[in-house]
């Protein structure tokens, strides 16, 4: 080869750096994505449910803090927020039931298995 042309090798050309910059843009994606569900989004998914008495301490004092509530307020919406925990876990309970009676012994296996996954609420 001539000192003019650069040494080419076989394996370096457009194809390869075409692939390469796409798994360089798929990793980098990868980490910011990792790094923005640790830093908070991985939370707001995994809360606990208003129903319980955790969720609905926090669903209070998010609203509480957002909406600047009086206390009387405060004290409203918590009897509201337990008048629907208590109307959402009967409602629950109550669809439970009705879908057990429709199924044969196998399946009322396989859907409690369901239900103590969380698939039908907790």
């Amino acid at each position: 080869m001539s000192p003019d042309f650069p040494l080419r090798h076989s394996w370096v050309g457009p194809r390869v750096a075409g692939i390469s910059t796409l798994v360089l843009v798929f990793l980098c994606g990868a980490v910011v994505g990792a790094l923005a569900f640790n830093l908070g989004a991985h939370k707001r998914l995994h809360r606990e449910p208003f129903w319980s008495a955790a969720g609905k301490e926090a669903a209070v004092e998010h609203v509480k803090k957002e909406l600047d509530l009086t206390p009387v307020q405060v004290e409203q919406m918590e009897t509201i927020l337990d008048d629907f925990a208590k109307y959402y876990t009967t409602v629950l309970s109550d669809g439970k039931s009705r879908i057990i009676q429709i199924l044969n012994d196998d399946q009322k296996k396989k859907f409690e298995q369901l239900v103590a996954e969380g698939a039908f609420g907790r």
